[in-house]
């Protein structure tokens, strides 16, 4: 193999395809598997305070991804999503802008490991780059947007094809993809109930962690904050001096 093809021929090449492709519904399947041990070991991490789980996830996390960069075919990942989705009809994505996608990840990856498999510094904004990663993990094996692919488009200003979900060829929806107007009145009515329900948690829950003190702080006013330290001193001197003037 030389460069070139290294370079250019990434993924199966499929009769009917004019570009080389990889299984999408593979694709889903690890990023669904990742996501789940990934949040799994949050729990444990915050939870049992251990941080070991966590650093395996994360060499495992980054040899994963440099292995996507490489080749498709022996990824561990990819290989159990393969053998969940093996009865199921392949859903063929161009290989490249999957293979760029991938290399955003893996980027991602490179300095977790650095700051929790080598040297265990974490801080608030450290974590935010493991929410970023299973976020973007989540939205691929939810809803099969990548991200990286439609990144991989602006920088190239190239039409891919075959991208996930068919979003690459321009089409008419569906009569069955169209909301009537009740429909929309649900659907804004959640997710306006989401949004209330995530600010009413983090503005008025106690935090029991950094991450969410730093969050509560995130989501309050300069006044709302001032006013809940200037509660709580009340409350401390109301407990040391009971009824007493002070």
């Amino acid at each position: 193999m030389n460069l070139q093809s290294f370079l250019w021929d990434y993924g199966e090449k499929v009769p009917g395809y004019d570009v080389r492709v990889v299984n999408e519904r593979e694709a889903r399947a690890a990023a669904g598997i990742l996501g789940t041990m990934g949040t799994i070991i949050i729990f444990v991490g915050i939870g049992f305070n251990h941080i070991m789980a966590a650093r395996i996830y994360l060499a495992f996390l980054f040899i994963d991804f440099t292995l996507r960069m490489i080749s498709p075919k022996y990824v561990p990942s990819l290989l159990l999503g393969k053998f969940i989705v093996q009865n199921q009809k392949p859903e063929y994505v161009g290989g490249l802008q999957k293979r760029f996608a991938w290399t955003l990840g893996w980027l991602i990856s490179l300095p977790m490991v650095w700051w929790f498999v080598i040297n265990w510094d974490i801080t608030f904004y450290k974590v935010l780059i493991c929410v970023l990663c299973a976020s973007l993990m989540f939205l691929e094996s939810a809803f099969s947007i990548c991200v990286g692919c439609m990144i991989y488009k602006l920088l190239t200003r190239l039409d891919p094809v075959h991208c996930p979900g068919g979003t690459c060829e321009l089409r008419i929806k569906e009569p069955i993809q169209m909301f009537n107007p009740v429909q929309k009145v649900i659907a804004a009515l959640t997710i306006v109930g989401f949004l209330v329900g995530t600010y009413a948690f983090l503005a008025y829950e106690e935090p029991k962690t950094f991450f969410g003190e730093f969050l509560h702080e995130a989501v309050l006013t300069d006044a709302q904050l001032t006013k809940e330290k200037e509660e709580a001193y009340q409350r401390e001197m109301e407990k040391e001096f009971g009824d007493e003037d002070f």
